[in-house]
């Protein structure tokens, strides 16, 4: 069987992208290994479209991250995700991304307590600096919704004591 060329642009543009896209994922569910399963997701969304995202005025990396929100938002809906526990653990393999450093492992720990919605509106705000009308048309709510989602889970990782107030804001 021939194997068809890569699409001109693709290979740069996930050699270049691949590493802020898997953190993207890791941040969207909480998990490295899962936010690897979702940046695989929305890079094979992003090769069948190609020919359309690699022109000069498509948006390949918008494109991905819209796949993985999506993708992550349907993941929480299903009941059942294939896990199959076993009675001893698997060894670990190398040290992800998610492992590099106490910091990251609190903030990603903080982030799985909160639930799914608040997580996706916070990561996108926060880490993917999208404004309160780009989280609304990505996830179909409103821009009121973004904000109060926004705002409780600010104040549950205020609450978790991962956040200190700044000086300014102290008496």
């Amino acid at each position: 069987m021939l194997r068809r060329a890569e699409p001109a642009g693709y290979e740069d543009f996930v050699a270049s992208r691949y590493r802020e896209i898997v953190r993207f994922g890791a941040l969207l569910t909480g998990d490295g290994r899962l936010g690897e399963d979702l940046a695989q997701e929305g890079l094979i969304a992003a090769y069948r479209s190609w020919h359309r995202l690699g022109a000069p005025d498509g948006r390949p990396e918008a494109y991905v991250r819209q796949v993985m929100v999506r993708t992550a938002t349907r993941a929480r809906r299903r009941r059942w995700h294939g896990e199959v526990p076993t009675e001893e653990l698997p060894d670990a393999s190398g040290r992800g991304f998610a492992d590099q450093s106490d910091l990251s492992v609190q903030v990603l720990a903080s982030l799985r307590r909160l639930p799914a919605d608040q997580r996706v509106v916070l990561v996108l705000r926060c880490w993917a600096d999208a404004s309160e009308a780009e989280v609304a048309q990505i996830l179909g709510v409103a821009v009121g919704t973004v904000k109060s989602r926004t705002s409780r889970a600010l104040a549950a990782l205020r609450a978790s004591g991962l956040f200190v107030e700044s000086s300014k804001e102290t008496p």
